[in-house]
């Protein structure tokens, strides 16, 4: 008896024909996207927009089964042997080609060769391969991972090395596990350096872990204003070594969302709007599963109502979506994953997922979205519209008590626009109002010329207020523009003001 899952609609591994098309190319590639990625069954005789089991003549049943073979043997490179076998639903006789994952990828159509007649599967379509996606296939069907590959041309640095091995125990420290010393030698059992006829080679993960070798290895940080792509409020771009991309891009996202606080008896508790571990988690997903042979970057971008992280390639080697949730991970680069796990990045292979949704649920916020497009993966994580409240009560409003003492506050204004300047600003003239331009600048390490033009913009936001002359006044920093939490007013970078 045929499964009812085979006839509750196309996916990515079911596909319908009402007919066989006359041109046997138009259903061939469905064939081969199923070898390169999961495999999948193509049935003959479902019609595919109604899902209304229309049949096939028996009289050509056998006729149709020994075309479909014929023509898969002819059009198609590698072999591909698929189970071609008739089944009765309804009634009715329908014909299911089964195709297996296949083992030496890709598969393409040999009257349109390789970088033409490659096809993958794509949310229940069969798509024509980037070539980026060829070259993944081609190292599948090698078992070989990139990142695991020489790099020709980049030196075995001692002193690359030796940092590479202490920032690997610092992690484990950090992470709580056990600890001991990391030497070059851990490194050639890790397959991040390689020893070839008494040479030491590095490999792609080596130089990923020491440097910004690769122009696509950098992680691009951006905020925007509103819920597209529109307006920049502000943008990073981060490069250097991929666990320091990862460090630098979630204490970007931390610097941009908004901190509230409970207050626990005497006890302050800061949170951010967005659990941390579920920001952690995305990126180093992001950093771990990409496509190392796509030049994009990894993109972190901030909207008025989410957070998306966009990674280069889709879901690796068939790997679905209902077995991502599911807890299923199947590992694109070895070395790095393995080295990620080294220092407590990861945890368990295919938990990274589940801890974001997991995080997302305490948190009370909606479901994380997961996408695949375009050969890139993307999660969004939904922010909150509301300001956050501790039991019934709204930390972000202040007592009437308050209100009297510091000035009427009718509303809760969070600020998240602030460039890394600003900010840094604000934070110095609350430890000093007095503070000239120029110190400021001697302190931040930039232009006084910026410095000017960073406070014109939080004189027009209204964050600002010079009282007195250049040389004897100070600072004032409006309260207007932050939000009440117990005695004190937080800014939107964190830091308590007054």
């Amino acid at each position: 008896m045929v499964e009812d899952t085979m006839f509750s609609g196309e996916s990515k591994n079911i596909e319908y024909k009402v007919s066989l098309p006359d041109k046997s190319e138009k259903y061939m590639k469905t064939i081969v996207a199923f070898a390169n990625t999961q495999g999948g069954k193509l049935i003959v005789g479902v019609d595919d927009k109604t899902h209304q089991i229309v049949g096939v003549e028996n009289d050509v049943l056998f006729q149709l089964m020994d075309g479909i073979a014929n023509a898969v043997s002819d059009s198609c490179v590698p072999q591909i042997i698929p189970d071609i076998e008739p089944q009765t639903v309804n009634g009715k006789p329908v014909i299911v080609v089964s195709v297996e994952a296949g083992k030496n990828r890709p598969y393409y159509l040999k009257s349109k060769g390789k970088d033409n007649g490659t096809y993958i599967r794509v949310a229940g379509t069969s798509r024509q391969a980037f070539p980026e996606k060829i070259k993944e296939l081609e190292m599948e069907g090698a078992r070989i991972s990139w990142d695991e590959l020489t790099c020709v041309g980049y030196p075995v640095s001692e002193e690359a090395t030796e940092k590479l091995c202490q920032d690997i125990e610092k992690f484990r420290k950090k992470a709580g596990m056990s600890e001991h010393s990391v030497k070059k030698e851990q490194l050639i059992n890790w397959k991040i350096l390689k020893q070839s006829e008494g040479q030491l080679l590095t490999t792609n993960a080596y130089a990923l872990l020491t440097s910004d070798y690769f122009p696509f290895s950098k992680t691009q940080c951006a905020v925007f204003k509103g819920t597209d792509r529109a307006v920049f409020l502000d943008k990073r771009e981060f490069t250097g070594p991929i666990y320091t991309q990862i460090e630098e891009a979630v204490d970007f996202v931390l610097r941009n969302i908004r901190l509230g606080a409970t207050i626990d008896g005497l006890v302050r508790k800061e949170k951010y709007e967005l659990p941390p571990e579920a920001i952690r988690e995305m990126i180093i997903n992001a950093h771990c599963h990409r496509n190392l042979l796509d030049e994009s970057c990894i993109q972190v971008a901030i909207y008025d109502d989410r957070l998306e992280v966009t990674s280069p390639g889709g879901l690796y080697n068939g790997l679905t979506y209902e077995e991502v949730m599911n807890g299923h991970s199947k590992i694109r680069n070895k070395g790095i994953a393995n080295i990620f796990s080294q220092m407590g990045l990861v945890e368990a292979w295919g938990s990274g997922i589940k801890r974001i949704l997991n995080a997302a649920e305490e948190y009370g916020l909606p479901k994380p979205k997961f996408q695949e497009f375009d050969n890139m993966f993307r999660v969004e994580l939904f922010r909150s519209s509301f300001p956050m409240t501790n039991g019934k009560e709204n930390i972000g409003e202040a007592s009437e008590k308050h209100r009297r003492s510091i000035g009427e506050a009718s509303e809760v204004v969070w600020r998240t626009d602030l460039n890394d300047t600003q900010q840094k600003i604000i934070k110095l003239l609350s430890e000093d109002h007095q503070l000239s331009a120029v110190k400021l600048a001697e302190k931040i390490g930039v232009a006084s010329r910026n410095i000017e033009n960073n406070i014109k913009k939080l004189k027009e936001y209204g964050i600002l207020i010079r009282h007195g002359s250049p040389k004897n006044g100070y600072w004032e920093i409006v309260d207007k523009y932050l939000y009440f939490i117990g005695p004190y007013f937080i800014g939107s970078n964190h830091d308590i003001l007054y």
